[in-house]
Formats: C-alpha cells, structure tokens, sequence
C-alpha cells in the first residue's frame, strides 16, 4: 500500500450538499409535469368557465363577498363553470355562489404556509404546489376573468391576464374588474401614467371593463361571445399550447 493510500479521503459537505440540491432541482422538474397533466385531465372537461379572483382576506358578510356570491351564482345558473383559488375570502364567496348554482364549483388550490386553507364548497378541487402551473390553468380554461378586490395575488393574476391578451399569448377574453370604487384609482393611473408615457398603447385600455351589476357582467360576457361562441378556434387552441 502507498503513503498516497494511506491518508484519508475527505469530503466536502458542501459538495455534497450542492449535489443532493441539484438532483432534488432536476426531480422537482418532474414534479411540475405531474401538476400540468392531471389538472389539465381533470379540468379539460369543464368548459365554458370563468376565473373570480380576490382578496383572501374578505370576511364573509363583508358587501364585496357577498357581491361575488351573487355573481358566482349567476354564472353558475347561467352555465358557466366558477373557478376560483379554493382558499377563504373573495375566494370561498366564489365557490359558494357556484356551489348552489347549476354549474360546477372548482378550486385551485395552492399550498402556501399562511393565509391559504380549502374552502367546502368545491365541487372539484385541485391542489398545485407551484404558482406558475395554478396561474396556468386559471388562464387556460377560462372564457373571462372577474377581478373582485385583493391584494397582491390579486394584482399578480390582473396583471397576468392583462399581459397574456395583450402579447397575444392568449385568446381575447372579458376581464371585468367589479367594484368601481376600489379600482378606479388604478384605472386613472394607468390613464394618466402609463398611457401618458408610451408605457402601453391608449387601445390597451380596452381589454378592461368596470362592471359593478352582476347581471351586467354576466351580460357582458355573453356579448363577447354571442358572434363566435364559447369554444375556442383551433389557431387559439394552438395559441394557449405556448402558455
């Protein structure tokens, strides 16, 4: 045996550590897969539906919740499956609106360490760990997005929608904000600052609508679609294949 053999090997725990990391990093990949296909095997069938989006935080008897249970309800009856993100709040008065109507109830549910807790009324419910692969399949299977009052996450989906139509990432679908009140300050900014500063186009302001009736937004939705219908062309389904 050698001098050479004889003196131990170390090992770098920090070599390790980075190694475990990256064959955790490539497996995660795979996990992320897994979430696409069986929330589009699962959700694929509900159409037409329509993405609520608000505030978690929104207590129930609070007017903006019950607002959204009312316009859940009527496009529940109305035959439009209600998605939303499963959680309390604006979410649950969403869910609980299309729980009682005639049209499925669905929430997607995202596994945060706060705030975040599944709502009962879900007719399906689908659980994701990531927030790239949720944001998908709100954008994917909806005919129109209704914008309630939130906070960041809320914001974060607005801003996301808004982002995909006008890239033409997405088919051309209603995005109503409801409350007039509450998004009036951000429509007036984005007016008279981005629109002012070359920041977006002045037509760009047309994929917004303020509808604070649930039946004029139930109404509204029907317009846009009354000379095409709900199902989407195939250049737009192959659209949403680059989503």
């Amino acid at each position: 045996m050698s001098s050479a053999d004889k003196i131990p090997q170390i090992i770098d725990p920090e070599r390790i550590s980075q190694s475990a990391y990256s064959a955790r990093e490539s497996w995660r990949v795979f996990e992320i897969m897994a979430e696409f296909v069986e929330s589009t095997e699962r959700l694929q069938a509900i159409q037409p539906a329509v993405s609520i989006f608000g505030s978690a935080r929104t207590p129930i008897g609070h007017p903006y919740y019950e607002l959204t249970e009312k316009i859940a309800r009527k496009l529940s009856d109305a035959g439009f499956a209600v998605i939303s993100g499963g959680g309390p709040g604006i979410m649950e008065a969403a869910n609980r609106g299309a729980y009682f109507g005639n049209s499925p109830s669905v929430g997607l549910n995202i596994q945060l360490p706060h705030e975040q807790h599944s709502n009962p009324y879900q007719d399906i419910s689908q659980t994701f760990r990531h927030f790239f692969a949720r944001k998908v399949m709100f954008v994917k299977f909806a005919s129109a997005y209704v914008v309630m009052p939130g906070g960041f996450g809320t914001m974060d989906e607005l801003m996301e929608a808004l982002t995909l139509v006008q890239t033409g990432k997405t088919r051309k679908i209603p995005i109503i904000l409801v409350a007039s009140e509450f998004w009036n300050g951000l429509i007036e900014w984005f007016r008279n600052v981005l629109v002012f500063e070359g920041m977006i186009d002045p037509k760009d302001m047309n994929l917004i609508q303020v509808i604070d009736n649930p039946d004029e937004v139930v109404n509204a939705i029907f317009k846009h679609y009354e000379t095409r219908g709900f199902e989407p062309s195939a250049r737009e389904r192959e659209i949403q294949l680059g989503l």
